[in-house]
C-alpha cells in the first residue's frame, strides 16, 4: 500500500516538475528481469520506478538499513541489504529467487554514481544474475538527472527536463551447466554496456528535441 502511494506521488510530482519524457516502455517484459540503468543521481531510483507500476527490488548497502526510519522505508519500498565486499551469498541467492519468481531487480552496473555522457565500464553483477536466473536484462538510459543537484553551483535542486529511454531486452543464452562461464558473463556485460550507452545517447536526444 505504501509503495503504491509513493509510486503515484513520485509519478505525478516527477512528471510535473521534471517534465519527464519516456520512450520504449513497451520493451519492459511481463515476467522477472534485471533493469540495468545508467546512474548519475540519487533521483534515478524514483525515475526508474516511474517506468512501471510493478514494484522494483533493489540492493542497498547494509549500513543504510540500520538507520531508524530510513531502513524501514527502504525495505517497504523494495530495498534489501547487501554487503559490499562481494561475499554476500545470501543477497545473491535472494536476488536469483526474486528474478525467477517474476520480480524486477533494479541495478546500476556502473557501480556508483558517475559523471558525463560516457557509460563507464560495467561491473559483471547484472549480467551474471541475468544468466544465472535465466531472465532478460533491460538497458535503461536516464538523461538530465545529474543536473538536479549538480552542475549549477548551488544546493537548490534544478528543475530541468528529464528523459528516459528503455532499450530492447537482452535475452541471455541458456546455461549448459550450473556454473556460469566467465566468458559468457564478459560477453553479456559488453553487450549490455553498448545497449545502455545507446539508450543513454537516445535519452539525451529525446531530452533536447
Amino acid at each position: 500500500m505504501l509503495y503504491t502511494l509513493v509510486w503515484w506521488t513520485v509519478s505525478y510530482v516527477s512528471g510535473l516538475i521534471y517534465r519527464v519524457r519516456i520512450r520504449g516502455q513497451e520493451h519492459l517484459p511481463s515476467g522477472g528481469y534485471v533493469m540495468a540503468s545508467s546512474h548519475r543521481s540519487m533521483m534515478d531510483i524514483p525515475f526508474n520506478a516511474r517506468l512501471t507500476k510493478r514494484k522494483l527490488r533493489y540492493m542497498g548497502k547494509a549500513s543504510l538499513f540500520k538507520i531508524p526510519v530510513l531502513g524501514w522505508l527502504f525495505r517497504t519500498l523494495g530495498g534489501f541489504e547487501v554487503q559490499r565486499d562481494g561475499t554476500d551469498h545470501k543477497a545473491l541467492r535472494e536476488s536469483i529467487a526474486m528474478l525467477q519468481g517474476g520480480e524486477i531487480l533494479l541495478m546500476y552496473p556502473e557501480g556508483t554514481r558517475q559523471n558525463g555522457a560516457k557509460i563507464e565500464p560495467l561491473q559483471p553483477g547484472a549480467a551474471y544474475l541475468a544468466l544465472r536466473a535465466g531472465v532478460p536484462v533491460v538497458p535503461v538510459g536516464i538523461a538530465g538527472s545529474d543536473e538536479i543537484f549538480r552542475s549549477h553551483g548551488t544546493r537548490v535542486p534544478h528543475f530541468g527536463r528529464v528523459a528516459i529511454v528503455v532499450g530492447e531486452p537482452i535475452e541471455p543464452p541458456a546455461l549448459q551447466k550450473s556454473v556460469v562461464p566467465r566468458a559468457e558473463v564478459d560477453a553479456l556485460t559488453q553487450e549490455l554496456h553498448e545497449a545502455i550507452q545507446r539508450a543513454f545517447d537516445e535519452a539525451y536526444e529525446l531530452r533536447n528535441s
